[in-house]
């Protein structure tokens, strides 16, 4: 008897275009954090806890800046970092393992890869340094219009040139990427690592995300060839 075929099996097959959320998803956030740590003079795992906390209670993660130092100016303290010698935004040391390989061997079986993240201009402009295999990039900053609005998926749309529903948008959180993106009519893929990830694992509502990766391997296992 052959098997039914599963609503997310079909959305993945008539996709033509992939885009990846950056922090969690390409990107290893850690030493990033961690640094940021170091910065405001708050041991590693208070900091970590702190901000853990703060996404458990559904609340802004930047918020830990004002936590521990009220009134904290985020964009003031990155130039100070930067004008001691101590960059704020990642690099590509920070990727993950199979970010790279993934973008790379989705863009070269045809798909569209783009990169669409709530992200200043200070790292949008480390991402486009990065040269990574895709076909475009863009961010909250340079859109101005950050998720989960409905008006950042718009712009996905519009950018990749594709109908909502042969579109994939890859990401980490229910909040931001998830449940916007299926609102928005798009294919939504979640992964799941990241405090993020970890913490929306257990929570009902993903059963809606038509898949559901541990990394970006299985979406190269996942998805063949774009749909013509």
């Amino acid at each position: 008897m052959n098997q039914p075929t599963l609503p997310g099996e079909v959305a993945l097959a008539s996709l033509r275009a992939v885009v990846f959320d950056v922090g969690e998803v390409l990107v290893d956030e850690s030493r990033l954090y961690g640094e940021w740590a170091d910065w405001i003079g708050v041991p590693r795992h208070t900091f970590s806890a702190t901000f853990g906390g703060l996404i458990a209670r559904g609340q802004d993660h930047r918020q830990v800046f004002q936590h521990f130092r009220p009134g904290f100016d985020l964009e003031a303290e990155e130039q100070k970092r930067e004008e001691a010698g101590r960059p704020s935004t990642f690099g590509p040391e920070d990727l993950y393992p199979d970010a790279r390989t993934c973008l790379g061997t989705l863009r070269a079986r045809g798909f569209t890869v783009g990169v669409a993240a709530n992200q200043s201009r200070r790292t949008e402009a480390v991402l486009r340094s990065m040269d990574l295999p895709v076909d475009w990039v863009g961010t909250s900053a340079g859109w101005g219009v950050e998720k989960p609005s409905p008006a950042f998926f718009e712009r996905v749309v519009a950018r990749t040139r594709c109908r909502p529903d042969q579109i994939a948008y890859v990401g980490d959180r229910l909040d931001n990427d998830i449940l916007p993106a299926l609102t928005a009519g798009l294919v939504a893929v979640f992964v799941r690592r990241g405090p993020w990830g970890h913490l929306s694992s257990s929570e009902p509502e993903l059963e809606r995300a038509h898949l559901c990766l541990d990394d970006l391997k299985e979406l190269i296992d996942r998805l063949g060839r774009p749909a013509s």
